[in-house]
């Protein structure tokens, strides 16, 4: 069957509010020589936890817990939740309440951020055993991907913008490769918190230490709300306030974004002295130059070394821009890049914007990313007027919600927008540059929560908890519940990325 072909725009949209640093697949590879343990009630099997090298896998604990899909039809269709188990100081488990990593996207699966969970979390893991719960529909928990007839993916390419009708078109062939294993209606993050407290009691913990990125604050605020006396704490990363809607505010945290990182080249004199041209102004200006003529292209395959044809269109620029303000890191390379496009010389843009594509495009699972966002955010989302004056318009948030035209739609409990007010202790993280996250919305979910610390990393961006000294700050936390004692000078070492001046970095 042949895909459809969406722009770097729509992948960027598919993107929400994932973490970062993982992304790679995660394969269980069960081991049958290794023996069976018992957590709780469950019987976990050893296995790998595999991210596509050998740098990336884990060992673990892995099991699946069966519930029920529709939980008001217990003797309905069953589900399987994968669940892998980090066991404390690598051997024999944890004395305390077990510290539960959730996921972002929504769409990312738990387990696939092993490798980068299992760094970030290592201080913490000294003490606590750490589990990862694929929420349903993402990983191997009945997985809501999109497939054809066959059971053969159905890949995104990053060329031609969708119009509706192609739009829906592909939806509707998403639904139909369900084949009948789903309703999508029951894949929300209202019933995914009612699997992991399942899956809690199972356990025989009495309580959770949650730890969310981006989306998975979402899921951890509603947890923490409908189970207060089961979380024992909260770290929020990335912070989405429960009454966000997620995707629509993206045109305008974004153009914030680039306003600091234009602020900061500013503020650098290397910087400053090779690209005098405000970043938003230049960005703005490849933007109508490609507007009134797309521009074709020779560049070279970023996996390969091939020499490809190719059209860089508007989308793949802001698109571009868009992907590489999640981290640092790549954000340093986009006053080059634009300066090279304002140039006519576009062969390394396109290079890195098909990079990211390939990169991007497997970290999230879509139906469960609808479904998720169809029955919680479409319904609330109006558009701003303001959008129509920033580099990336209106039309993210039209392709974001665009598929809630065609995929079935759950209803979410009439609270599910209410702040989370609670004494619960709380550790929230914010990257200063956030172009998705802002801090501004950590400090919303803070004034709410008395027991709660809001930190916010300078020169940052979406994802700080493997940063700096921030794995020993978390194991900290963790362990005295304490955020206000928490002594964070050794953030202030953290210094923003210097921008690359050139092909061979940045100034010494």
């Amino acid at each position: 069957m042949r895909p459809t072909r969406l722009s770097l725009l729509a992948m960027a949209a598919t993107v929400a509010l994932a973490g970062c640093g993982g992304g790679a697949p995660a394969a269980d590879a069960t081991d049958g020589a290794r023996p069976a343990r018992l957590f709780g009630q469950i019987p976990f099997h050893g296995c790998t936890l595999d991210g596509g090298n050998a740098a990336t896998r884990v060992e673990a604990q892995c099991a699946t817990f069966d519930v029920p899909e529709n939980p008001d039809a217990p003797d309905g269709r069953r589900i399987g939740l994968n669940i892998a188990w980090l066991p404390a100081g690598g051997s024999d488990g944890g004395t305390g309440d077990p510290v539960v990593f959730l996921a972002g996207g929504p769409g990312q699966a738990a387990s696939e951020l092993a490798a980068h969970i299992n760094g970030a979390l290592r201080e913490v893991r000294r003490q606590r055993d750490i589990v990862l719960v694929d929420q349903r529909g993402t990983g191997s928990s009945n997985p809501l991907d999109c497939v054809d007839a066959d059971g053969a993916p159905m890949e995104l390419d990053a060329l031609t913008v969708p119009t509706d009708a192609d739009l829906d078109a592909y939806v509707g062939r998403c639904l139909a490769g369900l084949d009948g294993r789903a309703d999508p209606r029951f894949y929300t993050t209202a019933n995914a918190i009612r699997d992991l407290d399942a899956v809690r009691a199972a356990l025989g913990a009495e309580q959770l230490n949650l730890i969310g990125g981006s989306y998975g604050t979402r899921v951890a605020q509603q947890y923490a709300m409908a189970y207060p006396q089961h979380t024992r704490s909260l770290v929020l990363d990335g912070v989405a306030p429960n009454d966000l809607v997620v995707g629509g505010e993206f045109a305008q945290t974004f153009e914030n974004a680039l306003a600091l990182q234009a602020q900061q080249c500013a503020q650098d004199t290397a910087c400053r002295e090779r690209f005098p041209t405000d970043l938003q102004a230049q960005l703005r200006g490849v933007l109508a130059t490609l507007r009134s003529a797309p521009a074709p292209v020779v560049y070279r395959d970023p996996t390969t070394g091939a020499q490809r044809d190719g059209m860089v269109t508007p989308d793949t620029v802001s698109g571009l821009a868009f992907l590489f303000s999640y981290a640092p890191q790549t954000a340093s390379l986009l006053p080059l890049m634009l300066d090279e496009a304002s140039q006519g010389r576009y062969a390394p843009l396109m290079a890195l914007s098909q990079l990211m594509n390939q990169n991007v495009g497997g970290q999230m699972t879509r139906g469960m990313q609808w479904s998720v966002i169809c029955a919680e955010d479409a319904g609330r989302y109006r558009e701003d007027a303001r959008a129509a004056d920033t580099v990336l318009g209106p039309e993210l948030a039209r392709l974001f919600f665009g598929a809630c035209r065609t995929w079935p739609a759950g209803a979410p409990p009439a609270n599910h927008t209410a702040a989370l007010q609670s004494d619960v202790p709380a550790l929230l993280l914010s990257g200063a540059l956030d172009p998705v996250t802002p801090p501004a919305y950590g400090e919303r979910v803070l004034a709410d929560l008395p027991n709660g610390r809001h930190l916010v990393l300078a020169g940052q961006g979406h994802g700080t908890l493997a940063l700096g000294c921030m794995p020993k700050l978390l194991a900290q936390f963790v362990e005295s519940t304490d955020a206000a004692a928490l002594d964070a000078t050794c953030l202030d070492a953290m210094r923003p990325v210097s921008p690359f001046t050139s092909f061979n970095g940045w100034e010494p």
